[in-house]
């Protein structure tokens, strides 16, 4: 054991002068590392084919190496539901050691080149999805023009989602537009954000001054889904002034910001979104934003962790450039 060396390729080599001394059979039980990316990417995305498809590799090789661990810890770690593969006992318990290791091995590669004084290496994020469309791609242009040599993946969700995959080590840093009751996640506050109420020129509500709760109710109305963090913060708000949101008058729920835009655009109903998301549309007159009385929905974006992690040398760095950013943040008007 004292010869093995790790290249970054993430496999054990031997230093062939030394390689005789370890019996032939021992040397096929070794686990490498990217037997480890393989087996946690296949559980990641559920299937074979997705995970070949990721890590550009044939479904037998991946079949291949999945086998040699099971050989190696002498206990099957995936069951094949139909299409679905989810991982049986044993399985979970090596995907929790198994990030953990791949991600010491991510933190040392980092730390190892920030002594160079170079930073590099892939860095996972989450986002809801007005930071992650509306927020974060300008920010991330400007992270890369300093760091080049990094390579940054987004993945935008709900909330819920979001925050489930820090709680599962997916991502490393995630930005949300609402607080869950999650005890082992960290929340730091990121940018401010405003909901507001915006239809089209062609409803019968577009010449309207104002609007007020009772009348709320009267206007069709396009939801996004449950687990969406303009929904939850919208619901909240508008308890707390004394009106149910199962009062409003539902025509459509749909599952991003785009649809729901697309859909008040058509006149489908009228909608409560972020005005970083319609602000193009607001200024070509192309939506028509109309001030509920005596409300105003403001909310916080935060960046999340899970709580007691070690951040990454990459996401630290990250971490503290979207703090600095976000001071000099300011509200669309």
């Amino acid at each position: 054991v004292s010869h093995q060396y790790l290249d970054y390729s993430g496999s054990f080599k031997l230093c062939k002068e030394n390689a005789k001394l370890i019996p032939k059979q021992w040397r096929s039980q070794i686990v490498k590392l990217n037997q480890l990316e393989i087996f946690c990417k296949i559980i990641e995305v559920g299937s074979f084919s997705r995970a070949a498809e990721a890590l550009h590799l044939s479904q037998p090789t991946l079949t291949e190496h999945v086998k040699s661990l099971e050989n190696y810890l002498g206990s099957a770690l995936l069951d094949r539901l139909g299409r679905e593969i989810i991982p049986t006992r044993a399985g979970e318990l090596l995907f929790t050691y198994a990030k953990k290791i791949l991600n010491l091995k991510v933190e040392a590669e980092q730390k190892i080149h920030g002594l160079k004084g170079v930073l590099k290496g892939n860095l996972f994020l989450g986002a809801s999805t007005i930071p992650g469309e509306y927020v974060l791609p300008p920010l991330i242009k400007v992270f890369r023009d300093k760091f080049p040599d990094i390579f940054i993946r987004l993945d935008i969700g709900d909330t819920r989602m979001v925050t489930e995959d820090i709680l599962n080590n997916r991502i490393e840093l995630g930005i949300v537009g609402e607080k869950l009751e999650r005890t082992k996640i960290e929340y730091y506050k990121f940018v401010k954000d405003e909901l507001i109420l915006v239809v089209s020129p062609a409803s019968s509500w577009a010449e309207k001054k104002s609007i007020s709760l009772e009348n709320l109710q009267e206007i069709p109305f396009v939801l996004r889904e449950d687990g969406s963090g303009t929904r939850m913060v919208m619901k909240k708000t508008l308890k707390d002034r004394g009106f149910d949101i199962s009062h409003l008058k539902v025509v459509s729920m749909l599952g991003s910001t785009t649809a729901v835009i697309q859909a008040v655009k058509s006149n489908v109903g009228c909608s409560i979104l972020s005005r970083r998301a319609v602000l193009e549309e607001l200024e070509k007159g192309i939506l028509k934003y109309i001030p509920i009385e005596k409300i105003k929905i403001l909310r916080n974006f935060y960046m999340i962790f899970r709580r007691g992690k070690t951040k990454s040398p990459l996401g630290e760095t990250f971490f503290n450039f979207l703090l600095d950013k976000s001071k000099d943040d300011k509200l669309p008007s």
